[in-house]
């Protein structure tokens, strides 16, 4: 399969002991004149080996946070998953879990999160763990390695569950893995500053599920049937302009569902 070849996820989704060598220099992502030494202190960040490479998953729900999820009622299908992949920590509480389920193995967020939200963890780290504790045990993964402004205050991730004796992973995304599948989608028209984290988590996923469902994709003021939604299903805050190419994904989702390569829900669920 292209992917494998071009990018590899069951060796190279995450940074880890056995692809990143304590001694190595890491290169950024977009910062091409970024350089990462990898010292004992930041190797010993790393997993050994990447967590998920040993199983394929039989079913996965990848959830975009688009509108279009709201009152489908997929909660249920969702949670039936065997792996379920989350982008930049959603609500999913009782006011959303009908439609977005709750479970979580894999969730990603972008540090801007952090730095808005949560004053980069320079002060109380508590409100942040606490919205950490609805993912429960699944695994939290940053893109540390993007530009050099991402790391430190991914690394307090880290840090801050450590602290709080956390059970959950903290992972960071590979800078090589990112670059692969974005030069991947940039020959299948997605031609964006960046790839979303939902498009990232998708070709994760083909890469490790058997068969791969998606919900909550959407790029459109209107559903399939010509009805209004808001542009989140928790809000109707609208992307920057410029920075992702979300027409483009969802027309590549779209064409991959008619072939059978992917499930892409865009109604309720039954």
């Amino acid at each position: 399969m292209a992917l494998a070849r071009c990018c590899n996820a069951p060796s190279f989704l995450f940074t880890t002991k056995r692809n990143t060598p304590a001694g190595t220099k890491l290169r950024y992502e977009v910062d091409t004149s970024g350089i990462l030494p990898i010292t004992s202190e930041v190797f010993k960040m790393f997993p050994d080996d990447m967590p998920y490479s040993k199983s394929q998953y039989k079913k996965c729900a990848v959830i975009g946070n688009g509108g279009i999820i709201k009152n489908t009622k997929c909660g249920k299908e969702i949670d039936s998953a065997d792996f379920v992949f989350r982008c930049n920590i959603p609500p999913i509480n009782e006011k959303y879990s009908a439609d977005v389920g709750t479970k979580t193995d894999l969730v990603t967020i972008n540090p801007s999160i952090i730095t808005e939200r949560f004053q980069k963890l320079e002060k109380w780290r508590r409100p942040f763990y606490e919205v950490l504790q609805n993912y429960e045990n699944s695994s939290v993964v940053l893109p540390a390695f993007y530009n050099t402004r991402n790391t430190d205050v991914s690394f307090r991730v880290k840090y801050m569950l450590d602290d709080f004796e956390s059970p959950q992973g903290v992972y960071f995304f590979h800078p090589q893995y990112l670059l692969n599948v974005q030069r991947f989608w940039a020959v299948q028209g997605v031609r964006a500053k960046r790839v979303s984290s939902g498009l990232m988590l998708v070709t994760a996923a083909l890469e490790m599920c058997e068969e791969v469902h998606l919900y909550g994709f959407w790029a459109f003021p209107m559903n399939p049937s010509g009805i209004f939604i808001t542009h989140h299903y928790y809000d109707n805050v609208k992307p920057r302009p410029g920075f992702h190419a979300m027409p483009h994904e969802i027309f590549n989702f779209i064409h991959m569902h008619t072939r059978g390569i992917i499930n892409v829900h865009t109604g309720p669920c039954t």
